[in-house]
């Protein structure tokens, strides 16, 4: 192909009519789940239509099913426990301590204000055992029937990597939790991969891990130790050229002045064994991080999928902006080792409000499709 070809990371905005049902089956007052699965079936025709008509080549069904990580984690595995009481472990003390005013609004008001399931920490209290076949092949045969429709198209679907999934108060220590974690969530992942889809791994925990500052460098080496041997664990044997790793911090729009640079990320996001990496790089607190892959080798077979265009901004980025990012990469690692992606999700929890307007999230891809265009010309001319 000699073209840039162009992605994203996963979650975008779901319709309203689909967030009502999600809240109201979560409340317990929603019982007609034909109604519901037609909305998601509806959602996901819908999202992968207007994927592929802003300009995105490897596309996906949105997350138009998953209301946000806990919740789909006590749908797809046994052995978990809400813990609504809990607050979920903050990871971004030293940031929120700097700007508590602003961080204060932030996570009331842009992260669970307009939530339509509450996001609820979950833990460990049993052997955990792989339980959402049923909602997995829903997934799979809605995204299989949408894509269907632009066969010049590529289709991944996401799926959380094992540092996602709640607390351990069950397993003797965490190197056990973890193995029965990569145990289970290899059953989604092959799944994905049978299916014939791309798998993307969701990894924010990875980059988080170093920026949490409760921990001792020793531990966050450690922690993060684990998470790539559980993630490799979990995809042993399987195709790691159909297989990407997306890791990011965990914050949206905010100063983000804590958060661990890409240099010291970079060497553990490397050691698994996937066949493509994405990484924030287009906000402006990474994009200078581009210099790093004039040193760092990127390993044979590699690819890069850096964020050309950021979810933390409602400004749409300058295709003639988006092209030079997509070249500084491409000169430092190789036309064909380099995919145009977007830094995160648009919306990683189903809300009525996310952060980047729904229309903008469109005008965005549309721009990197014509950033990808300028690109293509100057490196295959």
């Amino acid at each position: 192909m000699r073209r840039m070809r162009t992605t994203h990371v996963g979650s975008l905005p779901r319709p309203s009519r689909l967030l009502d049902l999600m809240k109201a089956r979560a409340s317990g007052t929603q019982t007609d789940e034909a109604e519901y699965e037609r909305e998601v079936r509806h959602a996901v025709m819908q999202c992968v239509d207007k994927q592929a008509a802003s300009g995105i080549d490897i596309l996906n069904d949105g997350e138009q099913s998953k209301p946000g990580f806990f919740t789909y984690i006590r749908e797809r595995l046994a052995g978990f426990e809400a813990r609504p009481g809990r607050r979920s472990e903050n990871k971004f003390a030293a940031e929120v301590n700097a700007f508590p005013e602003y961080y204060e609004k932030y996570f009331r008001d842009a992260m669970m204000g307009g939530s339509a399931v509450p996001n609820v920490p979950v833990a460990c209290t049993g052997p955990i055992t792989y339980r959402g076949e049923k909602a997995l092949e829903r997934d799979i045969e809605n995204l299989k029937t949408a894509a269907a429709a632009h066969p010049e198209n590529t289709a991944f679907m996401t799926s959380v990597a094992p540092s996602g999934v709640g607390t351990n108060e069950y397993y003797k220590d965490e190197e056990e939790f973890f193995h029965a974690l990569a145990s289970a969530l290899r059953v989604e992942y092959r799944a994905i991969l049978d299916a014939g889809f791309v798998l993307q791994i969701d990894d924010p925990f990875l980059s988080e891990n170093f920026g949490d500052e409760s921990l001792s460098q020793t531990q966050q080496v450690a922690r993060a130790e684990m998470y790539v041997e559980a993630i490799n664990e979990a995809i042993r044997a399987l195709p790691s050229e159909r297989i990407r790793l997306h890791t990011c911090y965990g914050i949206n729009e905010g100063p983000r002045i804590h958060e661990a640079p890409l240099a010291t990320v970079a060497p553990y996001m490397l050691r698994v064994n996937v066949g493509a990496y994405s990484f924030e790089a287009a906000n402006p607190r990474h994009e200078h991080e581009y210099h790093l892959w004039e040193t760092v080798r990127l390993p044979e077979g590699r690819a890069l999928i850096p964020g050309v265009i950021t979810h933390a901004s409602n400004i749409v980025e300058h295709p003639e902006l988006i092209a030079e990012r997509i070249l500084r990469y491409a000169k430092s690692v190789g036309r064909e080792n380099v995919i145009a992606g977007a830094d995160c999700g648009f919306s990683s929890q189903a809300t009525y409000n996310p952060e980047v307007h729904p229309k903008i999230v469109w005008a965005k891809f549309e721009a990197m499709g014509e950033g990808a265009e300028i690109a293509s010309r100057k490196l295959w001319a």
